[in-house]
């Protein structure tokens, strides 16, 4: 077993040897990448008293010293991005183009995250505003909540935890870090930056692995003031009612949609859905799963989606010119191919994939799905994009809403009068305009409606997450 492929468990700074690893298998060829520590309630709860006894001078660490520190991580991020590039293919099997692109991010994300530290402000308040009140200077300004607890996913495993610990620490929190267990290494890679920077805070961060105990023990903890969790809605609703009286930042499924209005450009619009469907192998919360057609382009519209989607390559992930690797594991696998099954016996045909190769779940356009069918009702997270017909916006609007969840819709038209309509109509926490609802920057606010969580991520708007304001009056 060599070091370099076993992921550290960090309590606070400090790194604790362990005796027990579980191994990490590639989605790809199955192979042993890495190795995550052994951990249990034990290693959470010292993680967790650890930073409880180090938040006062993780507060007091002055703000000049933390945005060096974020900015050093950055860039030490970037010297080694080839690396962690590399680190994200073994263990999730994205492709290699798209695993620089992540790392390309997550530097990026932290970078956002020292300028929007450096312009998070207070402001004044005007006291004698009204009869009641008097002339006072009354002001608030922002202070870090204490402890921050960060569970992350799979589908981006450097990235989700940029946009969580940069913007944590940055705001003089301390943070424990469980990371997803399908990629324990790029976690202990990317941890490692921020513990050995000449401007971190001692003990600020920890990193504890493992599943349902160690997420118990982190959620249910007095000690923890801001839980910020990113998977599925089945765990962010346990942890919803277990976390008790503290901060809950939730970024759970979508079931993302896109109309294709009959002014669309239907070429650009097929080639983007495809696109958008098949990123990351479907494994995105904003990966497009429904495309409403309007029913006067339907067919020339399903006819070049499929075209476009069998343009994809679809092979190793360490092959530069590959789109779509393999899913994340032979249960997501078979659980895609059931999907497809199931709509298939409820009247949908497949017009593209549907069927294993080598190995690979391939891109999948179902088409003549209904509103009834399964597979536009839930959260697929696979390669399958399902396409519907609709005689109008209305009806499509009314069935994009229809949904239980809410986080990015997106439309394709030249009809300018139906912009601001869309805009207003969609029941969703983004919105985009000519454009797939994968879409997303990280500088923006993200997050959804309805069972798509609460809260928002974005530098800026986790900043805002991860601090409580303080009002001050001065009566003189």
């Amino acid at each position: 077993m060599s070091n370099t492929q076993k992921a550290k468990l960090y309590l606070g700074s400090q790194i604790v040897d362990k005796s027990d690893f579980i191994p990490r298998h590639s989605p790809f060829d199955d192979s042993i990448v890495s190795y995550s520590p052994v951990c249990d309630g034990n290693d959470a709860n010292k993680a967790l008293k650890l930073a409880e006894q180090t938040t006062k001078e993780a507060a007091k660490s002055p703000l000049h010293r933390r945005i060096s520190w974020l900015n050093d991580v950055a860039n030490q991020l970037e010297l080694r991005a080839e690396e962690f590039a590399l680190m994200l293919t073994h263990e999730v099997a994205k492709p290699i183009s798209f695993s620089r692109i992540e790392v390309a991010r997550a530097a990026e994300t932290i970078r956002l995250t020292a300028y929007a530290l450096a312009n998070l402000y207070g402001e004044t308040i005007p006291t004698d505003i009204m009869p009641s009140g008097r002339k006072t200077m009354s002001y608030f300004t922002r202070v870090p909540c204490g402890v921050v607890v960060c569970i992350t996913p799979f589908n981006f495993p450097l990235n989700l935890i940029a946009h969580k610990i940069a913007p944590a620490l940055g705001a003089g929190n301390c943070v424990v870090l469980k990371p997803t267990p399908e990629a324990p290494m790029v976690a202990s890679m990317f941890a490692e930056l921020f513990i050995n920077s000449p401007f971190s805070t001692h003990n600020a961060l920890s990193v504890v692995y493992g599943d349902a105990e160690v997420g118990s023990a982190l959620v249910s903890s007095p000690i923890a003031r801001v839980i910020s969790f990113t998977g599925s809605v089945g765990v962010g609703n346990i942890i919803a009612k277990s976390a008790g009286i503290k901060k809950v930042a939730l970024e759970l499924g979508g079931n993302a949609a896109t109309f294709i209005d009959k002014s669309a450009d239907i070429k650009f619009a097929a080639a983007r859905c495809a696109y958008g469907a098949f990123y990351n192998s479907g494994q995105v919360c904003i990966s497009l799963q429904r495309v409403y057609v309007h029913s006067d382009i339907y067919d020339e519209f399903a006819t070049i989606i499929a075209q476009e989607s069998n343009k994809l390559r679809v092979g190793s992930p360490y092959n530069d010119d590959t789109f779509m690797g393999p899913l994340i594991n032979d249960e997501a696998q078979v659980r895609a191919m059931s999907w497809v099954k199931s709509a298939k016996s409820e009247g949908a045909k497949a017009i593209c994939g549907g069927e294993i190769i080598d190995g690979i779940f391939p891109p999948t356009v179902m088409a003549d799905v209904t509103d009834e069918t399964k597979i536009v009702c839930e959260e697929v997270f696979a390669p399958i994009v399902s396409l519907v017909k609709v005689s109008s916006y209305e009806e499509a609007i009314e069935k994009m809403n229809s949904s239980p969840y809410g986080l990015q819709f997106s439309i394709f038209t030249n009809d300018l009068s139906l912009v601001p309509r869309f805009v207003d109509d969609c029941e969703a926490g983004g919105v985009v305009i000519n454009e797939i609802p994968t879409l997303r920057f990280d500088v923006q606010p993200y997050g959804g409606v309805k069972l798509s969580g609460i809260g928002k991520e974005g530098p800026k708007y986790a900043l805002e997450e991860f601090s409580e304001i303080k009002s001050i009056s001065i009566y003189s």
